[in-house]
């Protein structure tokens, strides 16, 4: 039963980072039709369609717009406004896969904000981990060699303000709603690429420009709805894992449907980073089963006691 219930959570994170994937591949799509923030804000106005699966009945709607923690609900705002933003315009002006290698450095910035914010102790496995992605991403931008533009710096920045969205999330608990924390995605995008997109947004035309629209707004909602029912059925370790399955519908997606073929470095570059992320799933893995192992000979010893009790009695 525990196998089964733990698969069950991987699925649903793999069909969730899937959900991702597509989403990220409409936006590219949308290259050169609609600015990039009109693309983000639609994000936002189709992820309404997603709030009556999320909600559970003991919430009320009215948690959208009341959170328990304003500050860090403004900040997890902010951050997903900026990473949604960043990210549309990355896909659109880069190949998915070098966009995504540079979104990957996230857990990298999330472990030196924990460190510097959270005071949480990182072990030196972790630190490899991080320093590994980083190198990875190093071999596929190989700055000095090849000309850096404001693409990379959008998949930078996607990158930062993703790890500033998770630190977020750390510090409101876990009493917060699910509707609170699924608020403050929608309203960033919102409110944040709504009043960017004036300048040059234009209504859009032609039924196939809707549809790639739907296809990246519905689908980022439906991933983060997928990710809270795989979080609820399986640990964290387990989850994140599926995650580098991105890669590779980036690069099917980069080859098959943009017609841009990555060349070797790249590809060794990306090996490099999906590495770093298997290292560090390996590492939470063994740290884990290390501490079901203690907890059930702790249980074991508790219950010879108990048994050397009613004998003695």
């Amino acid at each position: 039963m525990k196998f089964a219930f733990l698969t069950s959570g991987m699925m649903l994170a793999f069909a969730a980072y899937s959900s991702f994937s597509v989403s990220d591949a409409y936006s590219k799509l949308l290259a050169g039709q609609l600015d990039p923030f009109e693309v983000a804000f639609s994000g936002g106005v189709f992820g309404f369609l997603i709030i009556p699966f999320i909600r559970r009945p003991s919430e009320s709607y009215l948690d959208i717009f009341a959170p328990q923690h304003p500050g860090m609900w403004v900040v997890r705002a902010v951050a997903t406004f900026a990473a949604t933003a960043a990210s549309v315009e990355a896909f659109m002006l880069l190949p998915m896969p070098e966009a995504l290698s540079l979104m990957f450095l996230m857990p990298l910035f999330v472990t030196i904000l924990s460190v510097t914010l959270l005071r949480e102790k990182v072990s030196g496995w972790a630190w490899l981990s991080v320093i590994l992605g980083f190198v990875g991403v190093l071999i596929v931008l190989r700055p000095g060699m090849r000309a850096l533009h404001l693409g990379h710096l959008c998949a930078l920045i996607a990158a930062i303000a993703n790890a500033v969205g998770v630190i977020a999330y750390r510090l409101a608990g876990n009493d917060t709603p699910r509707l609170s924390l699924f608020g403050s995605s929608l309203f960033g995008p919102l409110i944040g690429d709504g009043a960017l997109m004036f300048a040059h947004a234009h209504w859009p035309h032609g039924v196939r420009t809707w549809m790639f629209l739907f296809g990246y707004g519905f689908l980022a909602a439906l991933g983060q709805l997928l990710m809270m029912m795989a979080t609820a059925r399986a640990p964290a370790n387990r989850v994140a894992l599926p995650q580098y399955s991105q890669m590779l519908w980036a690069v099917a997606f980069s080859y098959f449907l943009f017609h841009q073929p990555l060349d070797s470095w790249t590809c060794v570059g990306i090996v490099v980073v999906t590495l770093s992320g298997m290292l560090n799933w390996i590492r939470q893995h063994i740290h884990y089963e290390r501490l079901a192992l203690k907890a059930r000979h702790e249980a074991r010893l508790r219950l010879r006691g108990l048994h050397r009790n009613e004998t003695i009695r």
